[in-house]
């Protein structure tokens, strides 16, 4: 392949400190210096952002065991639309990614099938049970990059320190879903006036502090990190914020649908309002975009989560929590934090989807240097568009977002030197 030169963009690489309009050059699936005497190809991105290509931390890809909801191939594809060169996959499949043979068939799965970068998570525990720790040196050797057993929680506190503690030896980051089972209870959504209007069992902010809390103890404990994924509660920012002060190694992420949408949405008993968490109240989003713009969060992610539609179509209390959200994620969050509330500037933008995500699992992604890998994102930060589900990538539709308008778009995903999609 000829080396390739993006020209008359604006390129933000956060990991460099880089913000200028400049050429960038890839060759051989490489970040290059410049080759102007060489035959190249040109690509201009004059009005563009140019940026490391964007990494989600927390997806569901289904496979191995739910190919009706999603495959790696389905998932990367949508990933791809939404401008995501690298996504990290969550453990509960079935069976779950708690030995190294499932990791290896997830990672040969993508190299056959996936058209981004899938770094594998593996369980904390046995099946997810919360039991039984996994065997972390055989994941490690496979592959992994940290263990959770997001769509569940470890309930054992001196299961989740042993955990954390074996985790350290293997210098593997460990990111907990925040849910006490004994508070949240049959919860379908956030316990306040709304549920008491639509007579739906509550979900108290408290089930999801209280796990929160005990991260931040376990953490400053053992002096290793935990990340809190999807964080929806004003005190939840709050206990983070005092323990980062202290120097706790502990972090947060926040999901698009958190900061865009409220308890009130699920006035109509839509099951595609219904998520873990749950959506919050105003007061809660006002604490959720106030801990994005001081530090206190510091990642973005989706927390794709489709389900197919005769799964979803049931009444709410049956119906399956999660959304997908890989193709809209980066636009509601730009049209919110950038655009509406300018709670953050670009370059922050993509550094809570790049660099940062890159530090926490100790990814070699989310830089521009010469060197690395030609993960790269080309975004119209002007755009104005409407998601339509309809033409989504992903093989469910299980949205709360279709139909809506937001400013900002990815227009173009390289990942290798190679473009994966193009609007």
């Amino acid at each position: 392949m000829k080396p390739t030169r993006i020209t008359n963009g604006r390129i933000i690489d956060p990991a460099n400190h880089r913000d200028e309009t400049a050429d960038l050059w890839f060759s051989g699936g490489k970040i290059t210096a410049p080759q102007p005497d060489s035959d190249f190809d040109t690509i201009d991105a004059a009005g563009l952002v140019v940026t490391p290509g964007l990494i989600d931390i927390h997806v569901h890809l289904r496979e191995p065991g739910q190919s009706h909801k999603e495959t790696i191939a389905s998932a990367t594809r949508a990933a791809a639309a939404g401008g995501f060169t690298s996504v990290v996959a969550m453990p509960n499949t079935n069976p779950a990614a708690d030995s190294a043979a499932t990791i290896s068939w997830i990672k040969e799965k993508a190299e056959r099938t996936a058209c981004v970068n899938v770094f594998p998570t593996g369980a904390i525990t046995k099946g997810l049970k919360g039991e039984e720790l996994a065997p972390y040196g055989a994941l490690f050797h496979a592959g992994v990059v940290a263990l959770t057993d997001d769509g569940h929680c470890v309930q054992n506190h001196e299961v989740m320190r042993r955990a954390v503690e074996y985790a350290k030896m293997f210098g593997l980051p460990v990111m907990d879903h925040c849910q006490d089972y004994s508070l949240v209870g049959d919860g379908i959504m956030h316990e306040g006036e709304w549920s008491l209007r639509l007579g739906l069992p509550g979900w108290p902010r408290a089930g999801e502090e209280i796990i929160v809390a005990r991260n931040i103890l376990l953490a400053e404990l053992l002096d290793s990190p935990i990340h809190c994924q999807h964080i929806s509660s004003a005190g939840s920012v709050r206990l983070l914020r005092e323990a980062r002060a202290r120097g706790v190694k502990i972090s947060g992420e926040a999901c698009p649908h958190h900061i865009a949408l409220t308890d009130a949405s699920l006035a109509a008993f839509d099951s595609d309002f219904k998520m873990n968490p749950p959506l919050r109240t105003e007061a809660d989003i006002d604490a959720l975009v106030e801990g994005i713009a001081d530090g206190t969060l510091t990642i973005l992610c989706s927390d794709h989560a489709p389900h197919a539609a005769y799964e979803k179509e049931v009444e709410i209390d049956h119906a399956p929590f999660g959304i997908t959200g890989l193709e809209t994620q980066f636009a509601i969050f730009h049209d919110i934090l950038v655009h509406k509330r300018r709670a953050i500037g670009l370059p922050r933008l993509i550094a809570l989807y790049t660099s940062e995500p890159a530090a926490l699992l100790k990814l070699d992604r989310g830089t521009l240097a010469e060197g690395a890998p030609a993960d790269i994102t080309l975004i119209d930060p002007a755009l104005d568009w409407t998601f339509d589900k309809n033409q989504s990538q992903s093989l469910s539709k299980n949205t709360p977002f279709h139909g809506h308008t937001w400013r900002g778009r990815t227009v173009r995903t390289i990942v290798g030197g190679k473009t994966v999609w193009e609007k």
